[in-house]
């Protein structure tokens, strides 16, 4: 017998096709407003990515270059977040039954990939001007440099809330956080060539802004990965799900355990449950219903799938049993 039973959390919008159609007001409300934010952060970015290109014409500094080429990464990274928010709205369908739920993944996993190419980018350029130093307009760099760190810090802000619930405005943020690094490290280096007028400063902080946005690329990518390959969530020990379940006066053995994400807040397990003497009048309904409050109440998983088994019943599948 298997029994689904999904939990208020993950039945409160369009998760699934079995479950009810009636949408969450609120969470529609709160959709659009994640929306309006990335599509503010996307005219702010647009708009620094232009200045820093005049800017580092105009001054001849490669760290604003290298800033306008950052810039343009998290134009492209919260174009494909509205992207891939917009598609995750669409219904589920028997075809598509979490429906495109994963595109938020994949658009953090793109966005991941396209800082490590712009880290590239602004390395190779730093090794060209460090070889061969070229005169840079201190002044004229630090007032296009204090433009993009205002610019940084609003989008910034504009971002902070959906970043903590949703992995791919996370990767957005994170892009914009090395825009607000890259920034004071730009300020900061026209300040230094204008006082000093060593011109190498700037491939020099072009290099920081690099090692700056390499360690979180790759753990954006890490755990962007990470969902697509299924691994239990890192917030969930197995052993410990299986223990709490055990408690159930009438549970023998839980196995065949599995644990994923299939977007961000949205976990899922499936599991064999083994009950003691089960009977034809076994009231399953109330065993499910405990299962599942232990389930939400301890764990948070949002939707779980058990099958529940007779004691000695056996499997000749083959397959591996946790």
């Amino acid at each position: 017998m298997v029994i689904h039973a999904r939990s208020l959390l993950y039945v409160r919008d369009t998760a699934l096709v079995s479950s009810n159609h009636h949408h969450d007001d609120q969470a529609k409300l709160s959709s659009s407003q994640l929306r309006h934010r990335l599509v503010l952060s996307l005219i702010i970015a647009l708009v620094v990515t232009v200045v820093s290109i005049v800017g580092a014409i105009a001054s001849g500094a490669l760290a604003l270059l290298a800033d306008a080429g950052h810039m343009l990464t998290d134009v492209t990274g919260l174009l494909i977040s509205l992207f891939a928010i917009t598609l995750a709205a669409r219904p589920t369908t028997m075809h598509r039954t979490f429906g495109l739920m994963r595109l938020e993944i994949l658009a953090a996993a793109a966005n991941a990939m396209l800082l490590f190419i712009v880290a590239a980018f602004i390395g190779f350029e730093a090794w060209q001007r460090w070889s061969t130093p070229t005169a840079i307009d201190g002044p004229l760099m630090l007032g296009f440099a204090a433009v993009g760190l205002i610019a940084n810090l609003v989008g910034m802000k504009l971002l902070r809330a959906g970043a903590l619930q949703n992995l791919n405005l996370k990767g957005a943020y994170l892009e914009m956080f090395g825009d607000l690094l890259g920034s004071v490290a730009v300020v900061v280096a026209a300040i230094g060539i204008w006082i000093t007028g060593w011109e190498r400063i700037d491939p020099l902080v072009s290099v920081v802004v690099v090692l700056m946005i390499l360690p979180r690329a790759w753990l954006l990518l890490r755990e962007a990965l990470s969902i697509l390959l299924e691994t239990t969530p890192k917030s969930l020990n197995l052993d410990e799900v299986r223990e709490h379940l055990l408690q159930e006066p009438d549970v023998i053995d839980v196995h065949d355990m599995h644990a994923w994400t299939i977007t961000s807040g949205v976990e899922v397990m499936s599991a064999h449950v083994v009950v003691r003497d089960m009977q034809p009048s076994c009231d399953t309904g109330a065993l499910l219903n405990e299962l599942q409050s232990c389930l939400l109440g301890h764990f948070n998983i949002a939707h779980s799938t058990l099958q529940i088994e007779p004691e000695g019943f056996r499997h000749d599948s083959g397959t591996i049993h946790t």
